[in-house]
């Protein structure tokens, strides 16, 4: 009886059994229990090649699902477009405030999504080398934006760029990120972490006196060898300093090698904007009538930084405000220990003399602001008037910086203008020397001792020199 179920099922009769050996040969595949449709036995000539095409497709899939998302799962990524716009207007009206302000917004995005493909790939690894990569790919923005600035010998812009990050995260998204957290939650105070605050505010401090020294070695002017002792000494304190990484507890989105082709693309794409910012910054400053100061120490760390403020202040809103400190904090702590460096051992290797002296303002602009935020967290609480202040504080170091004046650039200034003097002197000597050879004797002293050639001789001196030539002659 069930030999004879089965073959109502499929449709067949004892003649047909008989005289096609393909339905023949599916029947003996059969068992009591199963039964196969009458389309999938017709159909059986048709799948050959089926595995191919079936791979074909799968891989399109996976491809468009990886696509949407990297590119169409967050609204920052909206931005994109500004990075090829940045390099149309550069290659078509050479307007620097404008190539400058889109790299900026285009980077922004590039920047939100390297960091996320780096944590996808810190899944798949052992934590030890999630937290190198989230340390490494994490601050990878910055890190190219330095070394291109610091190839092109914008060693200014590199330390500035740097400050500005550290500062931002610590006063700017941290600010923000409790503002926010505490007009949320403003009928409770919110509490975090005491313990760990610390371990990072101690870090800090620890990179602060890693950038003190050298600069007070510099201006006080005690250094054994005058010129080489601070780069030696910044050189040591980098390659004595740690790694910081965090760890992190969610799950990835996409594949180990999805991540790894991710990593690649987004770092490319990120190193040609990065150029065409670079570039564009003396330009823009001109553009703009703003210091480049206040472009390197306020402007350029919202590239790498919009990113951790978003998740700072979405997760302080959310009450987890252990997390917002870690993005924001934790941020400030890579920068300061791995981020800086590495352009120094960098800039070492390629014969960039990338110190640690930063300028006595910068210094004290830093050291305040890891004060300022050590007693905002000494209490393990937190509301919206401490994110207030924060926000405060980040006002007058943004003003600051924008009246600020950076000595090194009048030191480079005053070096090139003495250069163009004395190149002139030089030459106003030279054409005196050739002007006196073809001189009479009675305009030789006029010509040797006229202003443009620099000689402040006295008559008589000029007389002897001019009398021993002509004696020469």
């Amino acid at each position: 009886m069930g030999n004879n179920n089965n073959f109502r099922i499929l449709g067949f009769n004892s003649q047909l059994e008989m005289k096609s050996p393909n339905v023949k040969s599916m029947i003996e595949l059969q068992d009591d229990s199963r039964a196969i449709p009458m389309s999938t036995t017709r159909n059986l000539s048709s799948l050959i090649g089926g595995p191919e095409i079936f791979a074909t497709n799968s891989s399109w899939t996976i491809m468009l699902a990886s696509i949407k998302t990297a590119f169409f799962s967050d609204k920052i990524n909206l931005l994109l477009p500004c990075g090829p716009l940045a390099m149309l207007v550069d290659q078509s009206t050479h307007r620097q405030g404008w190539v400058f302000m889109l790299s900026l917004l285009g980077i922004i995005p590039l920047a939100e999504r390297l960091g996320w493909a780096t944590e996808q790939l810190a899944f798949y690894t052992v934590p030890t080398v999630g937290g190198l990569l989230n340390a490494t790919f994490g601050n990878a923005t910055e890190l190219i934006i330095s070394l291109f600035a610091m190839k092109q010998g914008m060693l200014r812009l590199v330390q500035q760029s740097l400050l500005g990050s550290i500062l931002s995260n610590m006063l700017l998204v941290l600010g923000c990120a409790l503002f926010s957290g505490g007009i949320t939650h403003r009928n409770k105070e919110q509490m975090f972490n005491k313990s760990n605050a610390g371990m990072n505010v101690g870090l800090l401090l620890m990179a602060v006196m890693a950038l003190i020294f050298p600069t007070v070695l510099h201006v006080t002017h005690t250094e054994l060898h005058i010129g080489t002792s601070v780069l030696a000494l910044s050189r040591f304190c980098s390659c004595d300093t740690p790694t910081a990484s965090s760890d992190s507890e969610e799950f990835a989105d996409i594949s180990k090698w999805e991540s790894i082709i991710w990593l690649g693309v987004l770092t490319l794409f990120i190193s040609v904007l990065s150029e065409y910012l670079v570039n564009a910054i003396e330009g823009a400053s001109v553009a703009m009538d703003v210091p480049v100061a206040f472009i390197s120490v306020i402007l350029l760390p919202i590239v790498g930084n919009a990113a951790e403020h978003a998740s700072a202040i979405m997760f302080a809103v959310k009450d987890k405000l252990d997390i917002s400190l870690g993005v924001a904090i934790g941020s400030s702590t890579q920068i300061s220990m791995f981020v800086m460096p590495i352009c120094v051992v960098v800039g070492w290797i390629i014969g960039r003399p990338m110190d640690l002296d930063f300028e006595p303002f910068e210094t004290a602009t830093l050291f305040m602001t890891v004060l300022v935020v050590a007693f905002m967290l000494q209490e393990g609480t937190s509301n919206y008037f401490k994110g207030l202040m924060l926000l405060f504080c980040y006002m007058i170091v943004a003003a600051s910086f924008f009246v600020h004046i950076d000595p090194a650039s009048i030191r480079d200034f005053l070096r090139t203008y003495q250069v163009m003097i004395n190149s002139y002197h030089k030459f106003a000597q030279a054409q005196a020397q050739v002007q006196l050879c073809s001189a009479p004797k009675s305009e030789a002293l006029d010509i040797f001792s006229s202003p443009a050639t620099g000689n402040s001789l006295k008559p008589h001196s000029a007389s002897f020199s001019i009398s021993s030539r002509i004696a020469g002659r």
